[in-house]
């Protein structure tokens, strides 16, 4: 591969899945090369060739797949399987993996020849860094990191816009995260690891019915796991006394406590209604008469809104994590505290558009301020944020304001503004930072101080 090619080759990976026909594209792969995947616990074994497109193409039934993935499901009749990690070039007798690394390799040392944009060499770092990951994981000593570093990586703060990016360079060095980096609160730690050979989540698994890489880019949802750290819970045993659980409940100020007799073995929990009841029955009870056992136990990535009404009904589920065991709880405390978080910069947002549309509507008519919109707007109600940078950063605009105010910094400021406004409305589960909160709030409260001038 030339260097123009590889360099080429980076710029159109960067942010997606490498797909068989760009191993093909590369020459690393020829049209009409075999692939087998063999599963050894069954004694089974599956043909396919390589297509000139660079699709796979099921033996004897000529079905064909642009998923290595989903070729080998259907081969195999398997729900999930990582088809990179199973298909073996059978004249190479290497795996589809180890052609898609040769690739990645050779895309990034190509880049490296020429005077690359900063943003090569942030993906050969990235590329870099991945790498010695994989080889961890391959020697079963998985790299174990916070979701907050391994964002910082791609240089991110939340699971925002990169995600994608994130998800498929992870994808192309054939790891996942245990548990799943979405599901999960920022400060979680997960391995970055690769899938088991059979049965396992896979990377670059689509919806039933389609074909293609990278299926789970769209996933927005809120999971239990993200406001549960998987930490562990605190607990006592069935055999403890009250005096443990109630010191342990007020040291911590906590109003439920769980029991367990093993990590993956919960019996209940006790609360302080169940510990009043069992006292006042029997002055001399112990944790197993205070015992509550209509618990509700919850996978860490399950939709947090499947679960509201667990919530409503006990205050609080028991949390699982990817190996099934009870590693947090979430109660309805925890709910409420998430969804203001959410709401806030909601409402600040919308608070802040809406003085501004109306200091404009009371200063205005709309044929002085449509030249300066960059569309067509009919009324005061059609204007944006991108509209009010426009007419505010308008000189003649400002001075009619008669605001004792820079309007450079305030507009500065006001760019920043959307871009906060921005990342509200395209919703992801990490809240909104403190600081964009306050800048939200000190926004509000200054366009409420100088309105009345208007």
């Amino acid at each position: 591969m030339s260097a123009e090619a590889a360099g080429r080759s980076m710029y159109l990976i960067g942010g997606r899945r490498v797909m068989v026909s760009d191993l093909l594209e590369a020459g690393l792969i020829k049209a009409g090369a075999k692939l087998r995947f063999k599963r050894k616990r069954i004694g089974a074994t599956f043909d396919a060739t390589v297509t000139d497109e660079g699709r796979i193409r099921l033996e004897p039934d000529g079905e064909e797949f642009r998923s290595p993935s989903r070729a080998a499901m259907v081969a195999a009749g398997m729900r999930a399987v990582d088809g990179w990690r199973a298909w073996v070039v059978v004249d190479e007798g290497r795996l589809l993996d180890s052609v898609r690394q040769e690739f990645l390799d050779r895309a990034i040392a190509g880049a490296t020849t020429v005077d690359r944009k900063s943003e090569d060499r942030d993906r050969q770092r990235v590329h870099e860094r991945l790498r010695r990951a994989r080889a961890r994981a391959d020697e079963h000593n998985p790299e174990r990191i916070s979701v907050r570093a391994l964002l910082s990586l791609w240089e991110a703060t939340d699971r925002g816009d990169k995600i994608g990016q994130i998800e498929a360079d992870l994808a192309n060095h054939g790891l996942v995260t245990s548990p799943s980096f979405r599901a999960v609160t920022l400060d979680t730690v997960v391995s970055l690891t690769t899938p088991s050979d059979e049965g396992a989540p896979v990377i670059d698994d689509v919806p039933l019915g389609k074909d293609d890489e990278g299926g789970d880019d769209l996933n927005v949802r809120l999971t239990v796991g993200n406001l549960s750290p998987l930490e562990g819970v605190e607990s006592v045993s069935p055999n403890s006394t009250l005096h443990e659980a109630v010191t342990k409940m007020l040291l911590n100020e906590f109003s439920q406590l769980a029991v367990l007799n093993g990590p993956r073995n919960l019996r209940g929990a006790v609360t302080w209604r169940s510990i009043a009841q069992a006292m006042h029955q029997k002055p001399d009870a112990t944790v197993a008469d205070a015992l509550d056992t209509r618990v509700e136990l919850v996978a860490y990535d399950r939709d947090l809104f499947e679960v509201l009404p667990l919530l409503q009904q006990h205050e609080f589920v028991f949390v699982l994590n990817e190996s099934r065991v009870v590693k947090g709880i979430v109660t309805t405390a925890d709910v409420a505290q998430r969804y203001g978080e959410m709401a806030t910069p909601f409402f600040q947002v919308g608070e802040l558009d809406q003085t501004l549309r109306w200091i404009l509507n009371r200063t205005f008519a709309i044929p002085a301020i449509q030249p300066l919109c960059s569309r067509t707007v009919k009324s005061f109600d059609d204007l944006a944020f991108g509209d009010y940078q426009s007419i505010l950063g308008n000189r003649d605009v400002w001075d009619k304001l008669g605001w004792p105010l820079d309007r450079q910094v305030f507009i500065a400021r006001l760019e920043e503004i959307r871009l906060i406004r921005n990342k509200v409305m395209h919703f992801h589960p990490d809240p909104v930072p403190e600081d964009a909160i306050n800048k939200l709030r000190s926004f509000n409260s200054l366009l409420h101080q100088y309105r009345d001038l208007a």
